[in-house]
């Protein structure tokens, strides 16, 4: 019998491609947007993985989140929304 990937291939089995080839960590982002990383983290809250933010873990590390050129671009227009509406993150952290 056979087992593992040579069985599935065998099989027929079609398996997803990812095509996120890099990501990039929210410190980096803060860093090329200028923004404070805290504000920006609370401002990633609200994503999900949809929109292009995972969390990357190391050894010995909690974990951050990270985030494909999508999500750059989605937080990006997340950063614009609050800086027009700043009370829309108040409202969240309350809720």
């Amino acid at each position: 019998m056979d087992t593992g990937i040579s069985a599935l291939c065998s099989r027929g089995m079609t398996m997803h491609v990812n095509k996120v080839h890099h990501v990039t960590t929210i410190t980096q982002v803060a860093k090329d947007l200028g923004e404070d990383e805290g504000w920006l983290t609370d401002v990633a809250n609200e994503m999900d993985i949809e929109d292009g933010v995972i969390w990357v873990y190391g050894v010995g590390e909690d974990g951050v989140p990270a985030f494909t050129d999508q999500g750059v671009e989605t937080l990006i227009e997340l950063v614009r929304m609050h800086k027009e509406k700043p009370e829309l993150l108040y409202r969240q952290r309350t809720e």
